[in-house]
């Protein structure tokens, strides 16, 4: 259940909070009013698309908040499995900020893909937006309706007929990509034959191209690193060594005569040492590490052609291993195509066949199934002032099997006695698809787990009985399922168990929309307002008061 909405810095509206019940929550308000940004704003939060300047221009972002009761334990459970945290406690926090061009959408304060608000978000909440209804007039959206009633009935068949589509359709592809002229596979031979040969004359070997790597950035600087250790050698063995061995000899002549010159001829004497040591050190050093200038060449040569693999046949050596197991296999086939293509033809007739009975089993669940909706919606809609109405399904096979098995199906309705059934979007009107859609709604929450139904003027194009009608239907769904209803029918707004005023002003020279909970009284005015339009009369508030009485008693019975 949806207990408390925040929205603030959308559109008109500065910042507001509101706390919704159980049961029936209507929202009234002047056209223009701000509805269509509360319903806006809570499509937002549950992964829609960011309208163009919805955000207030005076504010550096816009937040949206949903705070959620969960308290069925299957709800509870498929959310766990999507990785919701800290659902335990029963409380669900949705919320969405933009900034700019982005935003960033949470759960329970975690940060989240789009797509996973909008998984949690079909376990939360069925929002019928306005203009919803005319989703009926696409035939393919009949099928997912009665799918979506069915779906623990369907649920394991429709699994059965996905995971058999899904083998049917791979053996398909493989056969396709397989068969070929003789011509044809001449060809693919002769290539696979000239790509293979290319990497078993390299002799490549794992781990080679790393360690080649290193050895060559340590060539390609070799014939500098031993000129500049030669020179190096040269200017001490020679010229400094001999200095330094006259400068010593000339300190040991007279430090017996100056105690103070004994460290001095000391510090010369390790110089000497050391000035020895390197020039060793250096030598051997040269003896090891001569440059090659045909052994540097043919490490150039090998890496050239260990790069060249890789940039046809993988990035690494591993990947140019998997690629020639790959050419081999595909050769396999090849040289025994007519076998090969044989196996393929009896596993795919094979998976044909259960393929085949899947589908029919799901049919005929289907059809099954469609009785009963179709039953259930009829009778809702006699609860809706079709009083001759009659309502079906069409099953027709189609042409070729999909995921989803072989049906194309569609409802039909009779609106009028002595007319012929014909399918919904040749004969339904306007307000009379948003009845359907409400009737559909309905029969919907009966098998559906989700707790809160949102309806966005649902009530388009009716009026008169068919609006009392109307409103009785959508307090049978608030009884067992909380609903937030936009509408501007005192009809529907009379069975209110919580009514909230949504009112545009004028505050410190900016329009901001507003957001009040009716008390008693106030709820008779507003329904006055609806009633009677502009001027009020002390008969429509009578008339109002009255409404609200009736909707009482209506409710209690």
């Amino acid at each position: 259940m949806l207990l408390n909405l925040h929205i603030k810095n959308m559109a008109l509206i500065d910042e507001i909070e509101i706390d919704f019940s159980d049961h029936l929550n209507i929202l009234t308000g002047e056209t223009g009013a701000g509805k269509s940004i509360i319903i806006g704003s809570v499509m937002l939060a549950l992964g829609g698309k960011v309208p163009k300047d919805f955000v207030r221009r005076d504010a550096a972002y816009g937040l949206v908040e949903l705070l959620f009761s969960v308290e069925d334990a299957e709800t509870i459970e498929k959310l766990k499995q999507l990785e919701v945290p800290d659902i335990e406690d029963g409380e669900l926090i949705l919320s969405r900020k933009v900034i700019g061009n982005r935003s960033v959408s949470k759960v329970n304060g975690e940060t989240v893909t789009l797509t996973k608000v909008r998984e949690i978000a079909g376990l939360l909440l069925d929002l019928h937006a306005q203009h919803e209804h005319q989703s009926l007039l696409i035939p393919a959206n009949h099928l997912k309706l009665l799918d979506r009633y069915g779906m623990e009935q369907l649920a394991q068949d429709k699994e059965n007929v996905n995971n058999c589509y899904k083998e049917y359709a791979a053996l398909r592809k493989e056969l396709a990509d397989n068969s070929m002229d003789e011509e044809e596979k001449k060809r693919q031979m002769d290539l696979i034959a000239f790509e293979l040969k290319e990497i078993t004359d390299a002799n490549l070997k794992e781990g080679e191209d790393e360690s080649l790597e290193e050895d060559y950035r340590m060539a390609a600087n070799g014939k500098n690193i031993v000129e500049s250790v030669g020179n190096a050698h040269s200017l001490t063995e020679d010229a400094a060594q001999e200095a330094v061995d006259r400068a010593l000899r000339e300190m040991m002549s007279v430090s017996e005569y100056d105690t103070e010159l004994a460290s001095l001829t000391d510090s010369l004497a390790t110089i000497s040492d050391l000035i020895t040591d390197f020039s060793r050190e250096s030598r051997e050093y040269l003896e090891e590490h001569t440059f090659s200038e045909e052994e540097f060449r043919m490490m150039e040569d090998r890496m050239n052609t260990i790069n060249h693999l890789k940039a046809k046949y993988g990035k690494t050596i591993p990947d140019i291993f998997a690629y020639q197991r790959d050419l081999e296999e595909r050769l396999e086939k090849l040289e025994h195509q007519e076998v090969y293509l044989s196996d393929i033809k009896n596993r795919l007739a094979k998976i044909e066949a259960q393929l085949s009975k899947v589908c029919e089993q799901l049919s005929n669940k289907r059809k099954k199934t469609a009785k009963t909706l179709c039953d259930n919606i009829r009778r809702a809609l006699v609860d809706l002032n079709f009083l001759d109405v009659r309502f079906d399904m069409v099953f027709e096979p189609l042409e070729s099997y999909t995921a989803s098995g072989i049906d194309h199906a569609y409802f039909i309705i009779s609106t009028n006695v002595g007319e012929d059934m014909k399918p919904l979007w040749q004969v339904a009107s306007g307000g009379e698809l948003s009845r359907i859609m409400l009737a559909m709604k309905s029969c919907l929450a009966d098998v559906d787990r989700i707790e809160t139904l949102i309806f966005d003027e649902i009530d388009v194009g009716i009026s008169g009985r068919t609006a009392q009608m109307v409103a009785e239907k959508i307090h049978g769904i608030a009884k067992n399922h909380q609903v937030i209803c936009i509408t501007h029918l005192p009809q529907i707004a009379a069975m209110a168990s919580q009514h909230y005023l949504i009112e545009k002003q004028v505050i410190d020279g900016k329009t901001v929309t507003e957001i009040y909970q009716l008390e008693e009284e106030e709820q008779i005015k507003e329904l006055a307002r609806l009633i009677g339009g502009v001027k009020i009369t002390d008969t429509v508030l009578q008339s109002a008061k009255e409404m609200k009485e009736l909707a009482i008693k209506a409710k209690v019975n």
